[in-house]
Parts: structure tokens; C-alpha cells; sequence
């Protein structure tokens, strides 16, 4: 059982996650603290499986039409798991979260619930921004919410250039992936914002947010704003060139390492940084 939960929160996925928790210990000039242990361990498994098992859950239709789910793109769920997955995602998150409430700040606190609360209500109702244009992509934005509640759990100030640029990011790149799922969202009746511009129309979306987040990265560092620059536009390039969804699919593990590459270029900035003692 404990396999297949994992399996569910996608690991390949949790560097979203995981490299945000770190990246934000960095830039408050630490390499490592201890203090961030249970921020680290509730953005694994724990907070994977209450994004993307909430999404198995409400997504039963659209992912049984979905030829990736089932493998590293997501899974396919039955309807006798949905019990233990939804109480796999209480399990492993309230103790989490009454911890943090305890132990942290009232500010600290109120990003981490909308970070859970943004995710859960992306997929599940009577909200469900997934199924609606715009606030599905917007709701998204999420993913750069540890760069504002690590810092503030642990008495630092957030580097608020590096919070809105990596939000912008995460807006874009959320309908960027969803561009490969508009056949089957279409068919289903769920009206996300790729569905509802078009394979073209997302395109144009996707390119003004990114460049937005390449704007407000150049505020942070600039060898980090040409990197994402540079990548952004080799991604909508691809798509551009054939705006099929069996090409979208193709070229989305692409788009899955675009946080491992551009983030490491981040990431080895910050450690040398820190090591040199320079933040």
C-alpha cells in the first residue's frame, strides 16, 4: 500500500517541492539547518500525495481517456482506492500541519495553508479550479509558496523578487503541461485554460508569463533569468512547430526537466553563495 501511494505522489515530480523547500533555506544564507526538517520531510511523500492524489481522485474520467497516465505522468487510480488514498492524505499531513501550527508564525502559517488549500481545491469541489479557465493556471502559482513560508518559519525575510517570479513560472508552466491533455479534457467537459485558448492561444499565455518571470528573475540574478529565458523559449519552440496533442505529450518530459535544469543553475549559484559566504 505504502508503494503505491508513492507511486500516486509522483516522485519524479517532487523536485517541485523539494527543490522550492531548499532553495528557500538558501537565499536566507544557510546551507543546512535542522530547523527545516519537517518542512523538508511534509514536502515529499506527504504533500505529493495531497496534490496528486486529490487529483487521482476527481480526475477518475479524464485519466481512464488519458493514454501517459499510468506511468511517470500520473497514475490511474481505481474506485475501491479512493478511501485509502483520501485518508493516506489526511494521515500524513494533519499531524504536519498542527506541528507547523505550534511551532511557527501566524505569517508562516497562513502560506502553508493556502498552500494546501490552493492544491486541494484544484482538484477537488465545490471550488475546483481546475475546471475553470484561468484560475486553474492562476491557482498554480502555489508551487512558489515555501520561497515565502520557509524563510518566515525560520525568522528570515522572504526575497519577495524570487516569490513572484517563480509564481508567474508555475502559472505558465501548468497550462504550458495541460496543452498535451486538451483532447481528453475537452471530451470529459473540464474547460481548463489550455482547452479553453486553444493549443495557439496557450501558447501565447504561457510565452507572456514566462517572460513575465524572466523579468522579475532578472531582479534576482541574472545568469538565472537568461537560463529560463533561454529554455522557456526552447519548450514553446517545440510546440510551436507541431501544436498536436500527441506532440505536446512527446515532448513533456521536456517540460518535466525544465526545473531540474534551470533550478540547478539557481541552486549552485546559492550553495557557492553560501559557502563563500557571500549570502
Amino acid at each position: 500500500m505504502i508503494l503505491r501511494l508513492i507511486t500516486i505522489s509522483r516522485p519524479v515530480l517532487w523536485i517541485n517541492t523539494i527543490g522550492t523547500t531548499m532553495v528557500a533555506l538558501w537565499i536566507t544564507g544557510t546551507l543546512w539547518s535542522w530547523d527545516i526538517i519537517w518542512m523538508l520531510m511534509w514536502v515529499t511523500l506527504p504533500f505529493n500525495l495531497l496534490i496528486y492524489g486529490i487529483n487521482d481522485i476527481f480526475d477518475q474520467e479524464t485519466d481512464n481517456l488519458n493514454i501517459r497516465k499510468g506511468g511517470y505522468g500520473g497514475a490511474k487510480i481505481h474506485p475501491h482506492e479512493v478511501p485509502w488514498i483520501a485518508w493516506g492524505v489526511v494521515v500524513s499531513n494533519v499531524p504536519f500541519l498542527v506541528y507547523f501550527g505550534l511551532n511557527y508564525s501566524l505569517e508562516a502559517n497562513l502560506w502553508m495553508w493556502a498552500y494546501s488549500l490552493f492544491f486541494l481545491f484544484y482538484s477537488a469541489p465545490p471550488l475546483r479550479f481546475k475546471g475553470r479557465p484561468y484560475l486553474d493556471s492562476i491557482s498554480n502559482a502555489d508551487y512558489a509558496f515555501p520561497l515565502a513560508f520557509v524563510p518566515l518559519a525560520l525568522g528570515a525575510e522572504p526575497w519577495w523578487w524570487a516569490v513572484f517570479a517563480l509564481m508567474a513560472w508555475s502559472l505558465a508552466k501548468h497550462t504550458y503541461d495541460a496543452i498535451q491533455d486538451i483532447d481528453e479534457d475537452s471530451e470529459a467537459g473540464i474547460r481548463t485554460t489550455a482547452v479553453h485558448l486553444g493549443a495557439r492561444g496557450s501558447l501565447v499565455w504561457v510565452s507572456f508569463w514566462w517572460i513575465v518571470s524572466t523579468v522579475l528573475f532578472a531582479f534576482v540574478n541574472i545568469p538565472l533569468a537568461i537560463a529560463n529565458a533561454v529554455y522557456a523559449a526552447w519548450l514553446v519552440w517545440l510546440i510551436v512547430q507541431d501544436n498536436t496533442t500527441v506532440n505536446a505529450k512527446r515532448v513533456y518530459k521536456y517540460s518535466v526537466a525544465y526545473p531540474y535544469v534551470v533550478g540547478s543553475v539557481a541552486g549552485v549559484q546559492l550553495v557557492g553563495g553560501v559557502v563563500l559566504g557571500l549570502l
